[in-house]
């Protein structure tokens, strides 16, 4: 029962954690412009356990989270808005390895098809 309340406070104190103050952060005013920066927060957790079965008892849990930014909000003196999304060039260049990969690979495959004329 002490484990378990344990790992209840444990999630209590995280989730007290969880507010807007982790998805926006402090406005910027610069000019008559006000910046509003965003980020998007993920937190997740999980538990295992064990049984009497097998001679052996086991436990365990875990919890993280990651935040990055994806934009931000500017406010005009006039009321306007306008959203201003980050550009993540890791995240770019990611997808252009990927691509490239695929076209490799499915040049290879196609090759190799076409030199032991059975595909």
């Amino acid at each position: 029962m002490g484990e378990d309340s344990g790992e209840r406070d444990a999630l209590r104190a995280v989730a007290d954690r969880v507010t807007g103050d982790q998805v926006f952060g402090e406005p910027v005013r610069q000019g008559g412009t006000t910046l509003l920066p965003v980020a998007e927060v993920r937190f997740g957790g999980g538990r295992g356990g064990g049984g009497d079965s097998g001679g052996g008892t086991g436990s365990g849990s875990g919890a993280g989270g990651v935040a990055r930014p994806v934009g931000a909000f500017a406010v005009r003196e006039d009321g306007s808005v306008v959203w201003h999304p980050a550009v993540s060039v890791n995240r770019i260049v990611l997808g252009g390895q990927i691509a490239l990969a695929s076209v490799l690979v499915t040049a290879a495959l196609a090759f190799g098809c076409r030199r032991r004329k059975r595909c």
